[in-house]
């Protein structure tokens, strides 16, 4: 098993980043943490009886081989007026909040039959390591969110259904765009030198986002009609209406059901449509429409934070040796082989030597069992502590992680200045970002016109 497997799911924190960020947990509110990541399990507007009592159910949309029910219509609008409520947000006619939540799942269904088509699965052990993440987040033990999670009317069961839908359509999202997207050495290049002293890198910004869409390939016309609607809503605005309320009435952009906001980002990583804009803009500001090949966009800047440039982290140069039980080695066994190394490396034989000899990791086998050099979450947490633990130059005994038996030796701490880095890094992902935005909602433009779909509300 390579170390990179050792190293903490980067798609499932993705997926719980964005995942959270989607729903706006906040951290002083264990019920909003809860009820963030998952659908209610049962409310009166979930249940359809018959004139005998029995449950029965109907169909909002079909959808290519699949349909969307009346009841998770129900459940879905139920939970956008709840969170609106305690968000404190003006939601629209009941027919058209109903008509925005059902577009949003027959989009989620056509990705889901996608996804299944792909192959994409997401394991018992990504689910846990995000749901694990939710409640370090939510400061409480992941083996209490069940009972937690119970007492707020929350089904175990659906919560883990929810989050796995989630992860399977970011993973989905990853394949069929973001890999996609190239970057460039001399974008990157050109994106450094215009980050240099500019104000908008060294801030963080709270914005929330509008969009007015037009299908793939649009004529003038539809361009023309777009813009005459975008043009209506920042009338609304300058008259005083809730960005949010409009956002949830008109937007087609898959954060609108949440008042558009999109949460804190970076101002390093900000697409061009955000950084070009925001520079100008207070807290409270709202822009023009904006044109782009997607559409038109209106953004607001909800808050604005200032940031430190300058960036340093610990890190540590760690060497390891995995065993990894299989079919042929058992638990007991795959301890044992490594109590011998670290009998051996004790009495003066070569870690390096032995690492490649035993370790399963092939990742760093071949380096003498080096992994480089690693800051805080790296890895799994279970090998991090003992790590973190650990005093430079003296093998650790062996120790149990989800993935096997390791041994390891922390060589070296140092503290790193990885300004130069992150600079580099913020840069790929704000061209990235830059095409990203558009990019998405073409995709999702392209795939719900080839679907077919019948609505039945």
């Amino acid at each position: 098993m390579a170390i990179s497997n050792c190293q903490a799911d980067l798609t499932a924190r993705q997926t719980m980043n964005i995942f959270m960020s989607k729903f706006k947990i906040l951290s002083g509110s264990l019920l909003a943490t809860l009820l963030a990541t998952t659908l209610l399990a049962t409310t009166p507007l979930a249940e359809e009886l018959s004139s005998t009592g029995t449950f029965v159910d109907g169909v909002a949309a079909v959808v290519n081989e699949g349909i969307v029910l009346k009841s998770e219509l129900n459940r879905q609008t139920e939970l956008i007026a709840l969170r609106a409520r305690e968000g404190g947000m003006t939601l629209p006619p009941q027919d058209v909040l109903e008509e925005q939540v059902l577009e949003r799942l027959i989009v989620e269904e056509i990705q889901a039959q996608r996804a299944q088509r792909v192959g994409i699965q997401i394991s018992d052990q990504q689910l846990n390591a995000t749901i694990a993440e939710v409640a370090r987040t939510a400061n409480v033990q992941f083996d209490d969110m069940p009972a937690i999670l119970a007492e707020q009317g929350i089904e175990y069961g659906e919560y883990r259904r929810d989050m796995r839908k989630q992860m399977i359509l970011e993973q989905l999202r990853r394949i069929d765009v973001v890999q996609r997207i190239s970057v460039s050495p001399r974008e990157i290049e050109q994106c450094v030198d215009d980050l240099e002293d500019n104000v908008v890198v060294n801030s963080d910004f709270d914005l929330s986002h509008i969009l007015i869409s037009v299908p793939e390939s649009a004529t003038a016309e539809q361009f023309a009609e777009a813009e005459a609607e975008a043009e209506n809503i920042y009338s609304q605005l300058l008259e005083g209406t809730e960005f949010s309320e409009l956002a949830i009435r008109y937007s087609d952009s898959q954060t609108g059901l949440e008042g558009g906001n999109l949460g804190w980002r970076k101002g390093d990583q900000l697409p061009t449509l955000f950084s070009d804009v925001v520079g100008d803009m207070q807290p409270g500001d709202f822009s023009r429409p904006i044109r782009t090949i997607s559409g038109f966009n209106l953004v607001k800047v909800n808050e604005v934070r200032g940031v430190n440039q300058k960036s340093e982290i610990d890190q540590m140069l760690v060497r390891h040796i995995l065993v990894t039980p299989n079919e042929i080695i058992d638990d007991e066994t795959a301890k044992q082989r490594l109590e011998d190394a670290y009998e051996k490396i004790n009495n003066g034989e070569d870690f390096g030597e032995i690492a490649k000899l035993l370790s399963d990791d092939p990742g760093s086998a071949n380096d003498g069992g080096n992994t480089g050099w690693t800051g805080a979450g790296t890895f799994v947490p279970e090998f991090e502590e003992v790590a973190n633990n650990a005093e430079i130059g003296v093998v650790t005994e062996p120790f149990r992680s989800r993935f096997g038996w390791h041994i390891i030796e922390v060589v070296d701490r140092r503290v790193y200045d990885n300004t130069e880095d992150l600079k580099q890094s913020n840069c790929v992902e704000r061209v990235r970002n830059g095409k990203l935005a558009n990019e998405s909602e073409l995709w999702v433009r392209r795939i719900r016109d080839e679907a077919y779909v019948d609505t039945r509300i």
